[in-house]
């Protein structure tokens, strides 16, 4: 951790600070970065007491260069007593005294701005620098953050502000007191925090008793500044560094936050004291009286803060507002403890009240880009997370259940699942509404629960209790619980259709019609081969063995998952051209692609070929070539069709028309040659009927 530091507390550095280090592990330097200047000072800075940057967490690194960019872009001899302040777990010293186990340099000044990026081999000397050589230290006594202003609040031009009175002071509600107060309950839970044992806070270097307000009345909320790519293994790390900073660089009496939160949502004890009191914290000039501040490790001008960060930050500043029965999503009055613009242009004056939202950022008190511009955005979120009630609550599904349209159908048993954007950890429990009534709890880090619906139609919704107490209930789904099974109103048949005929494979349409009192879903075709069909389909194209009795079981669905199974067998019978009865003349030919090997052909005007069989559909099968002519089709005596087998292509064993009944009887089928001119010739393979 790095930082820069000058004489006098109350001034403000001349310029933009900027470092840049060299990486312990790979020997490069990194680019420039600013280093935030704007810091809040003291309220009654002592003698001791520097004006000092945010610290910079870089990690492991070996060297420092720092320079002061003026406002025109210039830079130049560094101001008299800056120093380049490196920090440690627990450790600072003044980068021109201290020195690596070698001997050299750990971190150097140059006086001027480098125009090319250092080597290993650049020595600095004494000469080189321009800074104070005092290192901060020593055994003095640090002095008491937050009292009354005796120095102006440092601006970007030459101070303007006035100091507040002694009686501002000394107003019973806005004083500190060394006098340790009772912790008052709160209306949310307590988030766990990592205390400053855990953190590994060396106490010694915060001597001085704390010293606390009379309320938390609102929470500032603050970035630490430095890199986002931290790995939260070495949070623990960034605050003792901060910690040290802030009472060694800086030389307050202790860290001046009241709470820090890493990227990954650990919560660590800032200022000691008492999380559970109203410790006076060091964070926001001229509002410390009143407040708490939460600060989150990192940069967060152009970078979100990540919903864990949020959810702890809420979690806090739900817990300190709720001590004293303050609603985080309200506003309050607070009273200046010193006369100064904020970063809006916003003028206060010591004394005077003026609104603030119970969670603000620390820019709304002071001239700060603090917390960042994105974690500023942010700030609406956190104060609906902390206040509740839960936000973007919704029904995501019901499992059990079949969707259709906008209702859900089930047999009885249901598990809802429901999604939120309030994080769990805010929430204290979840309700299941069946027809407006609690029929189950879950706890607030749930997304589901079940329940078994009585038959009939209901509204479910899922109501979250937020740990503020406040509730929020999802829009209603319509559930319909029913046991009652589909039926099939025409039971699955066969019909042949045209297209080619096999010896083992015949062409088929399979026709059904499902209803359901309820919502019809699918049916299922299960054997002889696999296939799902949609509510409003009946009927289906397939192929089935000739010869062979053959189960069609279908099975139809409905949305509550009841369903009924039916299992019909139909037989395909290929009747041979020799099986028929014959008038007039007619040819066998042989070849692989009729039929069995054979086939009729005739010439003959009114030669014939008459089938009698008993099944429910029927198809005459034919070859068809250009010279193919016309013949007549008679079905028990009477004619029904004229059929022409010309075909631009030859084709053979062609299903080329069909007839279906209702229900399986006797019937002859018979067909004519027509004899048609200059094309006569009729060629069957025979004819196809299901039984």
């Amino acid at each position: 951790m790095v930082g820069v530091s000058w004489t006098g507390g109350a001034k403000r550095l001349d310029g933009t600070a900027q470092v840049r280090t060299r990486s312990l592990e790979t020997g490069e330097w990194s680019a420039w970065r600013d280093l935030e200047v704007n810091i809040d000072p003291l309220e009654k800075p002592g003698p001791r007491v520097r004006g000092a940057s945010e610290p910079l967490w870089v990690g492991s690194s070996d060297g420092v260069q720092v320079q002061v960019v003026r406002k025109n872009g210039t830079t130049g001899p560094l101001p008299k007593g800056l120093e380049v302040n490196l920090v440690d777990p627990g450790v600072v010293t003044d980068a021109e005294t201290r020195s690596t186990p070698s001997g050299e340099p750990a971190a150097f000044v140059a006086e001027t701005s480098p125009g090319a990026t250092p080597t290993d081999s650049t020595t600095p000397t004494d000469s080189a620098t321009s800074t104070d050589s005092a290192a901060p230290g020593g055994g003095t006594t640090t002095p008491t953050d937050g009292q009354t202003a005796t120095s102006p609040a440092p601006t970007d031009t030459a101070p303007t502000a006035t100091t507040p009175t002694d009686s501002v002071s000394a107003s019973p509600t806005t004083s500190a007191s060394a006098t340790r107060p009772s912790a008052p309950p709160s209306t949310v839970p307590e988030p766990p925090i990592t205390s400053r044992a855990d953190w590994g806070a060396d106490e010694s270097l915060s001597p001085d008793p704390s010293d606390y307000n009379a309320d938390v009345k609102a929470v500032f909320v603050h970035h630490t500044d430095g890199a986002n790519d931290y790995s939260c293994a070495d949070s623990a790390s960034i605050v003792r560094g901060i910690y040290a900073y802030h009472t060694q660089v800086n030389h307050w009496n202790d860290i001046g936050y009241n709470f820090l939160v890493d990227k990954c949502g650990t919560i660590f004890e800032g200022r000691k004291g008492g999380v559970d009191l109203p410790v006076l914290g060091a964070h926001t000039y001229g509002w410390n009286r009143e407040s708490a501040g939460i600060a989150v490790l990192g940069d967060y001008t152009s970078t979100s803060a990540t919903n864990a960060a949020l959810t702890s930050v809420a979690r806090v500043a739900a817990w300190k507002l709720g001590q004293y029965g303050a609603d985080p999503s309200g506003t309050v009055q607070l009273t200046a403890g010193a006369t100064q613009t904020n970063s809006f242009g916003t003028g206060f004056t010591a004394g005077t009240k003026y609104t603030f939202q119970r969670i603000s950022g620390h820019r709304d008190g002071y001239n700060t880009q603090c917390p960042g511009q994105s974690l500023y955005n942010q700030l609406p979120t956190v104060r609906t997370w902390a206040s509740g009630p839960v936000q973007g609550l919704r029904v995501s599904s019901v499992d059990g259940a079949g969707l259709s349209g906008s209702t859900f159908y089930t047999k009885g048993a249901v598990t809802v699942r429901w999604t939120a954007t309030t994080p769990s950890s805010l929430i204290s429990s979840f309700k299941l509404l069946v027809d407006g009534k609690t029929v189950a709890t879950a706890p607030g880090s749930a997304t589901s629960v079940g329940a078994t619906l009585p038959l009939g139609s209901h509204t479910v919704a899922v109501q979250a209790v937020h740990q503020s107490g406040k509730t929020a209930t999802s829009a209603s789904v319509n559930v319909v619980a029913e046991t009652t099974a589909p039926t099939f109103t025409t039971t699955p048949t066969l019909s042949l259709r045209t297209g080619t005929v096999n010896t083992g494979a015949v062409p088929v349409t399979l026709g059904w019609k499902a209803t359901d009192n309820a919502a019809l879903s699918s049916v299922k075709l299960m054997s002889p081969t696999a296939a799902t069909f949609g509510p409003t389909t009946t009927s289906s194209g397939r192929t089935a063995t000739s010869g062979t009795a053959t189960t069609w079981s279908m099975r139809a669905y409905d949305y509550a998952g009841n369903y009924r199974t039916v299992s019909p067998a139909y037989t395909p019978v290929i009747l041979q051209e020799s099986s028929a009865t014959k008038s007039g003349s007619w040819t066998t030919r042989s070849s692989t692609s009729y039929l069995g090997g054979k086939s009729y052909s005739s010439t003959a005007n009114g030669a014939s070929l008459t089938w009698t069989f008993t099944g429910r559909s029927a198809a005459w099968v034919v070859s068809r070539a250009s010279s193919s002519g016309q013949a007549y089709v008679y079905v028990d005596g009477t004619r029904v069709a004229t059929v022409d087998l010309k075909s631009s292509t030859t084709l053979y064993r062609q299903a080329i028309w069909t007839k279906t009944w209702s229900s399986s009887a006797t019937h002859t089928v018979k067909i004519v040659v027509v004899g048609t001119s200059g094309r006569p010739t009729v060629t069957t393979d025979g004819l196809v009927y299901i039984k």
